[in-house]
Order: structure tokens, then sequence, then C-alpha cells
């Protein structure tokens, strides 16, 4: 229809820098390009071409009928996706522009960004680091940005972000594999460390071997501790909880 191009010509005109993603236009899931724009490099941003993004269990509807478990964006099973949506939140790639204000980051060096974009910098988790608890946070994607454009995922060719919310990649670990270690892998990791899992000779359960579950197990082996997966869990192996 003529709002649909219309709306269309807008995300795509709304800033400076043009962008081709891969998004979901309504809840059948299926994926196609899509031309939108990001904002210009503010004085606090890191700008970087996209080199590899993980395909996360919530990104993408599986392709078996069967698994309904409600963690997909794209097919709208948690009931809040706003179309068109660009997954992508295990997102690495090269810096090509740093803002005035960015120290830490420079053109050329290895970075990834994961969950969040943005949070309101002023509430006590913010002050204490802990950002994903902050009530105004900002996901990557299917989110609201503070200026008010639509927040688009790695699922795409350039990411902009607020340099708070990017980490630096070691030249020692391959690109293509650090990129699920941006959500499934801290996931994972955190409760690992958090509760004190991580001491060689320990011995820990993990249930379920999905994306979840594989990365906690090779964690915990790392870390020297003795996993279990518990029989039985059948469901718990295919939705990967």
């Amino acid at each position: 229809s003529n709002l649909t191009l219309r709306m269309a010509k807008s995300l795509e005109e709304q800033h400076p820098v043009k962008v081709i993603g891969w998004a979901a236009k309504d809840s059948s899931g299926v994926l196609a390009p899509f031309n939108f724009s990001r904002r210009a490099t503010g004085e606090k941003d890191v700008t970087f071409k996209v080199l590899y993004c993980g395909v996360c269990h919530s990104d993408l509807n599986s392709t078996r009928n069967f698994l309904t478990y409600p963690t997909h964006q794209v097919k709208n099973e948690w009931g809040n996706s706003n179309y068109p949506v660009i997954p992508g939140r295990e997102i690495v790639g090269a810096v090509t522009e740093v803002g005035s204000k960015v120290q830490k980051f420079k053109v050329g060096d290895r970075v990834g960004v994961g969950c969040m974009v943005g949070s309101c910098h002023s509430c006590e988790n913010c002050a204490n680091g802990l950002e994903n608890y902050c009530p105004k946070v900002i996901l990557t994607y299917n989110g609201i940005y503070h200026d008010g454009a639509p927040t688009y995922g790695g699922y795409s060719n350039i990411m902009v972000c607020d340099k708070i919310f990017v980490i630096s990649i070691p030249a020692s670990l391959p690109l293509d594999a650090r990129a699920p270690l941006l959500c499934a892998g801290i996931t994972t990791y955190s409760p690992l460390r958090h509760f004190g899992l991580d001491k060689p000779g320990m011995h820990v359960g993990v249930v379920g071997l999905g994306g979840l579950g594989h990365t906690a197990v090779k964690f915990a082996k790392a870390f020297g501790v003795k996993v279990t997966k518990p029989q039985n869990c059948l469901n718990s192996l295919f939705y990967g909880i």
C-alpha cells in the first residue's frame, strides 16, 4: 500500500547512515532484505562494520513446528514485536568511526555488541554497572532508542552504538566464534562465576544442551569443573533451556 511505502521510505531516510539488513515484516517470521538508516556517529558512539552475527534462539523461529517454546521475536510469540524486526544481538565487527569522546576504541579495532544498546545512565543499577536491570534499558532490537527511533539488530551491515555497550574483542579470538558469547555465552558464564561454580573439582549439572547449555558445559570444563547432564531431559534438550 502507499502507507507501507511511505513508512519504508521514512525508515530509510530517518537517519543519514544508509544500511541494509534482513527484516521480518510480519509474524510469518520470513526474513527479507530491508533498507533502513542509522544515526550518524555521535560524540560517544562507535560505528562498526558488521562481520558476523550469531543466530540466537530468541531471534528466529525454529524450522520444526513442534518447538513452540515462546522465545522467538520474529514470529511475535512474546507478543511485543514491532515490525519490521531486524534481529541479531550477538554482533561482532570492525570499527569504522568513533565519536570525539571515545578513547577506548579506534578505527580498525575488533568489537562486539550484545543484548543492550542503551539505558538511562542515572539509576542505581546503571551507576553500579548493571544496565541490564535498568528500568529503561534499550534492547539491541525491537526497542525504542532515546531519539524515538526503533532499534535494529545485527542482521545488517552497519551498527552504531553507545560506547558503554561496546566491548573489545582480543585478536586471539576468532570473530565468528566470538559472536555467540555475547548472548548465550554471557548468560551462562555470569551465573557460573556469580555463584562460585568455577572452581576445579566442583560438580555442576546442566539441564539441556541447546544454545545456552552447550556453552555452559564448555565454560564449566574450562574452569575444571565436572559436568553432568541429568537424564530424562528430552524436552529441555529440545528447547535448549
